[in-house]
């Protein structure tokens, strides 16, 4: 049985699993493969695949592995080491935005360098790296190795600041699209105001034009929900009208009490009824819109 693990980051690493899956077609790869796609979502007839399961659970598949593949984080890669099984590494590069930087290129070249696991940094040489495995003998992993042990240094110093940047990026992103939608939001309230002289018509079309870009913006940049597929996008955008409707009438019926009954001037109650807005449109695309945990 051949084991995938492609750890906890929350970054899609699909590319790594559709080569191992065209290897299978081929009749490269005849053993079993069972995978652990963490936040990757792939979709195989050739591959059993699974999110998420305990650490032992995961362990007890690598002691029945006889080869895994991975991507280049050192908690992988130690894992499989640890139990001395042949490794093959591939890293995640950015520029497929399979991660913020290519310091997985780094740790997976000092490995092998070192003769631990086999480095895959070109796919298109996947059927090589597959063949000289079952010749592989890798060296007994030494956690004392005083190159190595900076080495993993570094990647803890650098992975906690990347997580903490990973952990807050969807609230960064969209507090950044979330203050353009409400420039856009308020911009456009202020001319329908001055041509139609009716807050509430106003507010309805400046609704309509901010939530379009809203959700372009949500979708591809803020909860990176980058699938097409006509299925999703549909479900997606049904989801998306229906609470930013519901987020509208509460908009309105705030935006009625601040300035007819609170006697406040229309654009200020207009800034206060988008921040609410704000925080309850992020709370729905988070966790239900755009929730790249739950089942497709």
């Amino acid at each position: 049985m051949i084991l995938v693990t492609l750890g906890t980051q929350d970054k899609d690493f699909s590319r790594l699993l559709k080569v191992l899956d065209k290897e299978i077609e081929k009749g490269n790869i005849k053993d079993k493969v069972i995978v652990q796609s963490g936040n990757t979502k792939y979709k195989s007839n050739n591959m059993e695949i699974f999110d998420f399961v305990s650490n032992r659970k995961l362990e007890e598949l690598i002691e029945k592995s006889k080869l895994v593949i991975t991507h280049g984080g050192v908690g992988s890669i130690l894992t499989a080491l640890k139990h001395n099984k042949k490794v093959i590494a591939a890293p995640r590069l950015s520029k497929y935005r399979e991660h913020q930087n290519d310091h997985q290129k780094q740790i997976v070249k000092e490995f092998s360098k070192r003769g631990y696991i086999l480095e895959l940094t070109n796919f298109n040489k996947i059927g090589e790296v597959l063949e000289n495995s079952k010749k592989f003998k890798p060296e007994k992993y030494k956690s004392n190795t005083k190159n190595m042990i900076k080495l993993i240094d570094n990647y803890i110093e650098e992975d906690n600041h990347i997580s903490w940047y990973n952990k807050y990026y969807s609230i960064l992103a969209y507090l950044f699209f979330g203050f353009l939608t409400t420039m856009i939001n308020i911009v456009s309230f202020w001319l329908f105001d001055k041509l139609l002289n009716n807050i509430y018509i106003s507010n309805i079309m400046a609704w309509i034009i901010s939530v379009l870009f809203a959700f372009i913006t949500n979708k591809l940049f803020v909860f990176e929900s980058k699938s097409l597929e006509n299925k999703k996008v549909f479900k997606e955008s049904v989801l998306f009208v229906f609470f930013r409707i519901l987020s509208l009438l509460i908009e309105i019926v705030l935006l009625g009490i601040l300035i007819e009954k609170l006697l406040i001037d229309k654009i200020v109650s207009k800034v206060i009824t988008n921040i609410v807005v704000i925080i309850l449109n992020y709370v729905f695309s988070k966790l239900i819109i755009f929730n790249k945990k739950s089942k497709e």
